[in-house]
């Protein structure tokens, strides 16, 4: 089989996302991190967007990176103009051809588009770039049309021919069917662009792979607008471990690259996102962690260290007392029988109770049943904060750690965040990372009860805590609070 080619878009696509706008240096960070991924072509913006857009773009050429580096264009040579400048590689060519786009978007005719097609084609190869021609709207388009694109694009030199499913409306049989006919023409590699509207970006891009594309348009977390682009994560290994499809991309780094890509966007990875989800390799049942712990195959399609992640057990009501056996070992508590028993008995209690069983809660019923008294390290004396509509939100916190006062203040989008950079100042020792803040309202009304919970992450493990109250602010800081005892107790 030939070989598949990557080609993350991230950078330009991904940041379509709503919300989200990379600077310079996350740009790069991102950039470096999928060259030394593997990725064939880095898409790394679009130099018609903006000087700031141009001057990332030159900053990721000035790399000298393996992978080739992209720009976006439409089929106008000012867009063109404005990639050359910035120095890339090659040039990701997007010529509307669905009659919907030529008519309404372009206020123009198929025959005008196949001739902008034929002379930005060769204008970009005179100016000695790579030209992947996409299709934008592929999917909606004429067949028939799109293999005339096809062959004007072969004919003056592009390099690549990519069919874009922009809105996400094509199905794996339909896929099948598109690509086979496209790639039975080609006599250049054909790309595949999707998007995940109805939930399919991958099946379709592992149905276009099978019918005979040769590139994959893809995004870390499958960031994109409205429901994003296909993953690159759900592709590299559906493809790896299912199709038996060579590529060089190396998967032991998706995890890695994902938690890079989550932080320097803001866009959280839901829990249970395929491969990268925090919850992706995570177990509570009783049953589940039985066949687990005896064979991981029967509960696990893919094992969690080929794409650099590891296998967790949690608590609940549906734990089994082998599980909570494993948790406590590898917490550091060794209980007899009896003891193990007890703590799982009041874990399986707090679980029928609707009540999520956190690390610190484990800690604190292991603790009760070996009668021993824990010492919080750290402890709240005093907290004020700050915020109104214009001045920024401040926190001033004084805790007290390992006896000691401290005083620490922080700034934020809000009291609740202000609060909780103060307390990062103050344990600047401490090396953690905020993974997951969650609000639940216990009541109704304005004085309802809140219950926050927070995930810490820590030397490789997480730590799960809670805090509640009818003050959103003090529960938030509590929840912090008690996430970081449990670390610093580990320590």
């Amino acid at each position: 089989m030939a070989q598949i080619l990557f080609l993350d878009t991230t950078l330009r696509d991904g940041e379509q996302t709503p919300g989200v706008s990379l600077r310079t240096e996350g740009k790069v960070r991102i950039a470096r991190a999928l060259d030394g991924l593997g990725v064939d072509v880095i898409e790394a913006g679009s130099a018609c967007t903006s000087e700031g857009e141009r001057e990332a773009i030159k900053a990721i050429v000035s790399e000298k990176l393996d992978a080739e580096v992209a720009s976006f264009a439409r089929i106008l040579k000012s867009d063109i103009d404005l990639a050359l400048d910035c120095g890339v590689d090659s040039v990701f060519l997007v010529a509307p051809t669905s009659d919907l786009h030529i008519k309404w978007k372009l206020k123009s005719t198929r025959e005008a588009v196949l001739g902008k097609v034929t002379e930005h084609v060769e204008y970009c190869k005179a100016h000695g770039v790579k030209v992947d021609l996409c299709c934008e709207d592929g999917s909606r388009s004429d067949t028939e049309y799109l293999l005339k694109v096809l062959a004007a694009a072969t004919s003056a030199k592009a390099d690549r021919f990519t069919v874009a499913d922009t809105v996400g409306i094509l199905t794996p049989p339909k896929t099948e069917e598109l690509f086979q006919k496209i790639t039975a023409k080609a006599r250049i590699p054909v790309g595949v662009h999707c998007h995940d509207d109805f939930g399919m970006g991958t099946a379709n891009t592992v149905m276009a792979v099978k019918a005979g594309a040769r590139v994959v348009d893809v995004t870390v977390n499958g960031l994109g607008e409205r429901a994003g682009n296909t993953p690159l994560e759900e592709v590299a290994v559906a493809l790896r471990l299912t199709s038996g499809h060579k590529f060089k991309l190396r998967i032991e780094g998706l995890n890695r690259i994902s938690n890079l890509v989550e932080k320097l966007t803001g866009i959280p990875v839901p829990p249970n996102k395929a491969i990268v989800g925090e919850n992706a390799f995570t177990h509570e049942a009783g049953i589940h962690v039985d066949g687990i712990l005896k064979n991981p195959s029967t509960y696990e399609p893919i094992k969690p260290e080929i794409v650099g992640a590891r296998r967790r057990f949690v608590l609940g009501k549906h734990v089994g007392l082998k599980s909570v056996r494993m948790i406590l070992e590898e917490s550091g508590y060794r209980l007899t029988e009896e003891q193990a028993k007890s703590v799982f008995d009041e874990v399986k209690s707090m679980g029928d109770k609707g009540k999520r069983v956190t690390s610190v809660d484990l800690d604190t019923i292991a603790h009760a049943v070996m009668g021993v008294k824990r010492e919080k390290p750290i402890k709240l004396i005093e907290l004020v904060a700050t915020a109104g509509n214009k001045i920024v939100p401040s926190a001033t916190v004084k805790l007290q750690i390992d006896g000691d006062t401290v005083t620490s203040m922080g700034s934020g989008d809000g009291p609740v965040d202000a609060s909780l950079n103060a307390i990062k100042v103050a344990v600047k020792g401490v090396p953690f990372e905020l993974k997951e803040y969650h609000v639940d309202a216990v009541s109704g009304g304005t004085d309802a009860v809140v219950r926050i919970l927070v995930t810490l992450k820590s030397g490789g493990k997480l730590y799960t805590a809670e805090g509640a109250g009818t003050d959103i602010v003090l529960a938030s800081v509590d929840a912090m609070i008690n996430g970081l005892n449990a670390i610093m107790s580990k320590r």
